[in-house]
């Protein structure tokens, strides 16, 4: 189309292009805000390290699960056949987390307990997988151990789901 004499282009400030972008975007920024699981992370904990320190800390699978979150394969774990009385702790900082009379077989290939020490881990929720779960992070260096679901045993109905690279066994005496 031509434009004639005394006639001007009209320039809309939004292209539809440019429109649909932006709708995207305004989409996807509370979808991306609500991902992660930095709540477990934005505390203070009472045992803290720099990252190189926690690196040299722990090996490269605890560092992959206890400090970004990480799972390890199904079945890996070791102490999925641990049935000696003790307590499971903190495999960054030795906090005890979950006596073995609370330990079950869930079926899922993950160490699984009924209910944690008192006091010994916190819950946050995680959105990593694009839908809020339950995770579990220890109470005193914040460490990722796995997540917690609905779907337990008796006396609670909790089935604490955990890492076993994020725990160690230590057998009664």
């Amino acid at each position: 189309m031509a434009i004639g004499a005394g006639e001007s282009i009209v320039r809309y400030p939004f292209s539809r292009r440019r429109m649909l972008g932006w709708l995207g975007a305004a989409t996807a920024l509370p979808l991306a805000a609500g991902c992660g699981s930095a709540p477990a992370n934005a505390t203070i904990y009472p045992v803290r390290f720099t990252d190189a320190e926690w690196r040299k800390r722990l090996t490269a699978d605890q560092y992959y699960i206890l400090r970004k979150a990480g799972t390890e394969r199904p079945g890996s774990s070791p102490l999925n056949t641990e049935h000696r009385k003790g307590t499971f702790v903190c495999a960054a900082d030795d906090n005890p987390l979950f006596s073995s009379a609370t330990k079950f077989e869930s079926g899922t290939g993950w160490p699984s307990f009924w209910k944690p020490l008192p006091g010994a881990v916190g819950v946050s929720t995680d959105r990593l997988l694009g839908y809020a779960r339950t995770e579990v992070h220890c109470n005193r260096c914040g460490g990722h151990l796995g997540h917690v679901f609905d779907d337990g045993p008796p006396p609670t109905g909790k089935r604490y789901c955990m890492n076993g690279d994020a725990m160690k066994f230590r057998p009664t005496a």
